[in-house]
This record gives C-alpha cells, sequence and structure tokens, in this order.
C-alpha cells in the first residue's frame, strides 16, 4: 500500500485536484555570439582546465559550471567570471558546449 491509497483511506471525501506541473528552465542558458576561451594551466604542479569570456548572467555561468563537473565528475569551481576545472579535460569540455551550442576557442597548448 502506497502513500496515496493511505491517504484514500484516512480522507474518503477529499477530491484530489489536478495539479500543474510547472517545469523550470534550468537548462535554458544564453548562448552568445563571441566564443568561450578554454585554456590550460598548471598551478602549483596540478593541470587543471579555465573557461572565460561568458558575457550572459552569472548565474547562467555558474549552471553551466556545475553541469560541467558534474558530467565530468571532477572538482572545480566559479571564481572572477572564469570556470575553473580540476584537471586537463578541455577535449571533453569543449564537445559538451559545442552540443549545447556554443563556441568555443581553445587557447593553449
Amino acid at each position: 500500500m502506497d502513500l496515496q491509497d493511505q491517504l484514500k483511506n484516512l480522507f474518503p471525501d477529499h477530491q484530489q485536484q489536478e495539479e500543474e506541473i510547472i517545469k523550470d528552465d534550468e537548462d535554458k542558458i544564453w548562448i552568445q555570439d563571441d566564443p568561450i576561451i578554454c585554456k590550460y594551466e598548471k598551478r602549483k604542479g596540478k593541470p587543471i582546465t579555465i573557461l572565460e569570456g561568458y558575457t550572459g548572467a552569472d548565474e547562467d555561468f555558474k549552471k553551466l559550471a556545475k553541469e560541467l563537473k558534474t558530467r565530468l565528475s571532477v572538482g572545480g569551481s566559479f571564481k572572477n567570471d572564469a570556470i575553473i576545472i580540476q584537471g586537463d579535460y578541455r577535449d571533453q569540455i569543449m564537445n559538451i558546449l559545442k552540443d549545447k551550442g556554443f563556441k568555443v576557442k581553445r587557447v593553449g597548448g
């Protein structure tokens, strides 16, 4: 017996209302004309990938950072209008961004 059945037994006179399903526009990110810069650096001997050059809202860029970190299963952060991803994932990041419709420019190495 699931929760719905239990509630029907407790409140037999209650009429269930149709609930509207509201979809959030979480996947909607503003896509710019200028390319996003994808570069590789080493900090304290460890490789990192940096994404810069996004001119949209910071919230959209933070959503993009979270999605990239989740899809790549790596750590990273959003600081000073740049996404910092731990490790050298330029090729994978560029493929993900191109699939989303962004233009990406590879810089360095």
